[in-house]
């Protein structure tokens, strides 16, 4: 018996990296959903999604206050933070420990993956 789709959605609001993330995690057999804002994301709702991938950096709600949302929602939702700016980690350490990891761009698609993969596995 196959495994339902798992549904990840990507918040970043650089297309290109979206565009990775979608092919990455569709080759792995995932479903994917991508978003450029975080208000995009929350309007389309998180009812069926199992893991949310979220850029820190972006215009108007950042991926920490989306995550914050998120956690009132969906407490039980896998959520991962990507960002390009390398003092984040460092400036905000209880922010980053409340995620489920944190991934500095360039990203690593295959140890993301496997840390998407390794989270869902254990919901």
């Amino acid at each position: 018996m196959s495994h339902p789709k798992r549904i990840i959605a990507v918040v970043d609001d650089d297309a290109r990296l979206l565009e990775s993330l979608e092919n990455l995690f569709e080759s792995a057999g995932h479903s994917v959903r991508t978003f450029a804002s975080a208000d995009a994301v929350l309007v389309a709702g998180l009812g069926d999604v199992d893991c949310l991938i979220t850029d820190i950096g972006m215009p108007g709600m950042d991926g920490f206050q989306l995550r914050d949302a998120v956690g009132k929602l969906r407490p039980e939702l896998p959520v991962f933070l990507v960002t390009g700016r390398h003092e984040i980690g460092t400036q905000r350490p209880a922010d980053v420990a409340a995620a489920s990891g944190l991934f500095r761009k360039p990203i690593d698609g295959q140890l993301l993956l496997a840390a998407v993969e390794k989270i869902l596995d254990q919901h």
